[in-house]
């Protein structure tokens, strides 16, 4: 038996943002169900950054991704974020696949935020509101753009540099999209968080009824891009309870008493699996991802399988 090694061309080439979609929301729905496995994160903290690997078990396959983030790479001309995923055969535990997933944690994160809009905005959803404009916001607009028609983004950056590079791409998908001050891209349908910050960066007074907001950027113990006071007052629906309430959105407040687990509406595979409803009337809705591992093992699943099909990729007797 042969290991497939499949690098970030080999996986850009072979997955669409609409098959990411599909394979994410079909493991939340698992997940919800309990016909999927995912042990806690594991945490290696180290001085100049930290690892973490991320196991699960999902539609007849194991897999685990091990990803660093190291800050200061950037000056050594290499990228913050680096990840590789493992596929593997539960029958017998032979590693299938070897793959880049840099770009799959970028793909599946959008996919996830397409995934929560279509189950959590209005239907007529026609302007969305980015507050963050990098390489995040890239793949959530992509996945926005798979379940609704797009009349207008709004942009805000405290980088004026990634505001114009965000708009090019928006040009380039046929997007049209105007740069702005954070309060106006607050004045949306649906609202795209992709901040690092660990200081709001939306206030309460700037979202109004029916609002859907996608906070994707708090992912870590500390990390707040919303006024407390917007979460005491919306549904809110996180992907997993327990990392969110550690290093989701609501990380700070939960940490503070203010929100605690019985404010928290649902999972999002509670309402991919029709256990809660979604979006009930003229509510302000909230979003709190922090990343699964099933949404890498499902999307990696599908590289790996259409890579068979495709022969793609390098094979190598690694046992």
């Amino acid at each position: 038996m042969e290991t497939i090694v499949l690098t970030r061309k080999d996986v850009e080439s072979i997955i669409s943002m609409k098959e990411a979609i599909n394979a994410v929301e079909e493991a939340f729905r698992l997940y919800a169900t309990s016909k999927a496995i995912i042990p806690p994160k594991v945490y290696l903290t180290l001085e100049d950054g930290d690892f973490r690997a991320m196991p699960s078990y999902l539609m007849g396959y194991a897999g685990v991704k091990w990803v660093n983030s190291h800050p200061k790479n950037p000056e050594k001309g290499l990228p913050t974020v680096m990840a590789v995923f493992i596929l593997n055969d539960p029958k017998n535990g032979f590693p299938l696949a070897m793959m880049d997933a840099t770009f799959l944690t970028s793909l599946r994160t959008g996919a996830a935020g397409g995934v929560a809009a279509k189950h959590l905005a209005r239907e007529n959803s026609k302007v969305f509101g980015f507050i963050g404009c990098g390489k995040q916001a890239i793949f959530q607009l992509l996945a926005i753009k798979e379940i609704f028609d797009i009349e207008l983004v709004k942009a805000y950056d405290i980088s004026e540099k990634a505001e114009l590079a965000f708009k090019e791409f928006c040009k380039k998908e046929g997007v049209d999209c105007r740069i702005t001050n954070a309060k106006d891209a607050c004045d949306c349908d649906v609202l795209i968080t992709t901040t690092p910050s660990t200081s709001p960066v939306v206030k309460k007074d700037w979202i109004k009824e029916g609002t859907h907001i996608n906070a994707i950027g708090a992912d870590a113990p500390g990390k707040q891009e919303l006024e407390i006071e917007i979460l005491k007052k919306s549904k809110i629906v996180v992907d997993d309870l327990e990392q969110a309430l550690h290093g989701g959105e609501v990380n700070v407040a939960h940490s503070l008493g203010i929100i605690r687990r019985e404010n928290i509406y649902a999972t999002l595979g509670e309402i991919v699996a029709g256990i809660k409803k979604g979006r009930e009337g003229n509510e302000i809705t909230i979003f709190d991802s922090t990343g699964l591992a099933i949404q890498d093992l499902a999307v990696a699943k599908i590289v790996y399988e259409k890579a068979v099909k495709k022969d793609l990729g390098m094979k190598i007797e690694l046992i």
